[in-house]
């Protein structure tokens, strides 16, 4: 078996090449550049430690794991253009470079590039396309709620964890499922890969919000409070809604209609003094302890889960 690092080592290796034409230049090099910057590279990775759970790795794996990586540098562009972020891991994002029309062409072709590799599927490439597809439109839907949620005034924790789910876990987990169905896992045990990579996408992600309040700025790599300065309704935000006290309630609403100076530190000190922090560390464990029960139940020796194992601990305990 082969560790997150040994398997990323190799997929940047595989991934590292110009996947577009040349020509119209305007085009394929602006989708090309949300490849060019790099990242985590976590989701096709996990396609293939989903696969070697089971099976040594197959040729259909790198197919699955390139395809599942353009798919969400695609989403990444559009998402982009949506928040009309002007940068991406610290560098331009494409509409910033090449404008919002090319980059809404340059992620559509990114998706069309992702199916085919998924045309070079010599496995059982209904049943991934089903997933595949599947994945994509809920991706989708999560991202609509996420929009949808800056329009109201509450939103509840069932609601953002459900949006989270489609937004983020559903891939997570779909990734590693389809290794798993490349390397003959039964259907038992793809549900259980599911499950696994479900639960964690949602650790993840309460880990992502509190790092975005409580992070080392040195080791997060920007400045925290970035989504209470945005209003964003985060784990945090919500529980402090839902369960602080009236006055401090009314403080969080004032303050989000506003944006005095010391905003941050005001909001900050109320999540202090309500325990959202500690709160949001139990929840984070919660989704961890459930996605590691699944982790063990799936029928293959403890040995070849302890990458899984390891992978899951350094997204869930990471500081940046």
């Amino acid at each position: 078996m082969q560790s997150f690092e040994q398997l990323l080592k190799q997929f940047e290796e595989y991934f590292s090449k110009r996947h577009f034409p040349n020509e119209p230049a305007s085009l394929y090099d602006a989708a090309q550049h949300i490849l060019s910057i790099g990242g985590k590279r976590v989701r096709p990775v996990a396609v293939l430690m989903g696969n070697e759970l089971f099976d040594e790795i197959k040729p259909d794996a790198w197919q699955v794991a390139t395809a599942i990586e353009l798919f969400h540098n695609f989403s990444l562009i559009h998402d982009d253009i949506m928040d009309e972020a002007p940068l991406r891991r610290g560098k331009q994002t494409v509409h910033a470079i090449h404008g919002v029309n090319t980059a809404i062409l340059a992620g559509d072709v990114t998706l069309t590039m992702s199916y085919d590799y998924l045309g070079k599927v010599e496995g059982d490439l209904k049943s991934i396309l089903a997933l595949f597809n599947k994945t994509a439109l809920e991706v989708s839907e999560g991202q609509q709620m996420d929009m949808d949620f800056e329009k109201r005034e509450t939103v509840h924790l069932d609601e953002y964890v459900r949006m989270i789910e489609l937004k983020t876990s559903v891939l997570l987990a779909a990734s590693l499922k389809l290794g798993a169905m490349i390397g003959g896992a039964s259907v038992g045990n793809t549900e259980h890969v599911y499950e696994f990579g479900r639960n964690l996408g949602i650790a993840f992600q309460v880990q992502d919000d509190y790092l975005d309040c409580f992070g080392d700025p040195a080791k997060f790599g920007k400045q925290v409070g970035g989504d209470i300065k945005a209003n964003k309704k985060t784990f945090l935000m919500i529980h402090a809604l839902e369960t602080a006290s009236a006055a401090q309630q009314q403080q969080l609403k004032e303050l989000m209609q506003t944006n005095p100076a010391d905003k941050v530190e005001q909001v900050l000190a109320i999540f202090k003094s309500a325990g959202v922090d500690e709160w949001a560390m139990q929840l984070k464990n919660q989704y961890l302890e459930k996605a590691m029960q699944h982790l063990e139940d799936i029928a293959v020796l403890s040995k070849r889960k302890e990458p899984l194992q390891q992978l899951a601990q350094f997204l869930v305990q990471r500081q940046y």
